[in-house]
């Protein structure tokens, strides 16, 4: 299923803010990424809709195992870029952005390629 990259960024968010805390809230995301409470309020009701996440009677936001999946997908074509753009020499900073907007417009194919093509020239490479 083909989503819109601001949902895939919002899944994203909620799949490391769970990493880092254990628990997400809406005020956690808007936080990490910058964005009002009523923006992230919105996004987490079109979220909840689509299955992407659940809201339990505390508040918090757990990813479905749909929405699991495209944060997941997406967090690791994070990694990959990001890391890989440093190793090119790129500053860790704009490298994280590039991977950002990279992350999102590569088909599945060719991230498949780039991520086989990292691990054999570079066994040592770690996501």
């Amino acid at each position: 299923m083909q989503i819109r990259e601001s949902a895939e960024n919002y899944l994203e968010t909620i799949l490391v803010i769970e990493g880092q805390k254990g628990s997400v809230r809406s005020i956690d995301v808007a936080r990490h990424l910058d964005y009002s409470k009523p923006s992230v309020s919105r996004a987490m009701a079109l979220l909840k809709s689509n299955g992407y996440i659940v809201m339990d009677s505390d508040g918090l936001l757990h990813l479905t195992e749909s929405g699991r999946e495209i944060a997941e997908r997406i967090y690791e074509r994070h990694q990959l870029f990001t890391k890989w753009l440093i190793m090119l020499g790129v500053d860790p900073d704009i490298a994280a952005a590039d991977a950002c907007r990279i992350e999102h417009d590569i088909s599945a194919v060719t991230f498949q390629k780039i991520k086989e093509h990292l691990l054999a020239e570079h066994p040592n490479f770690q996501l």
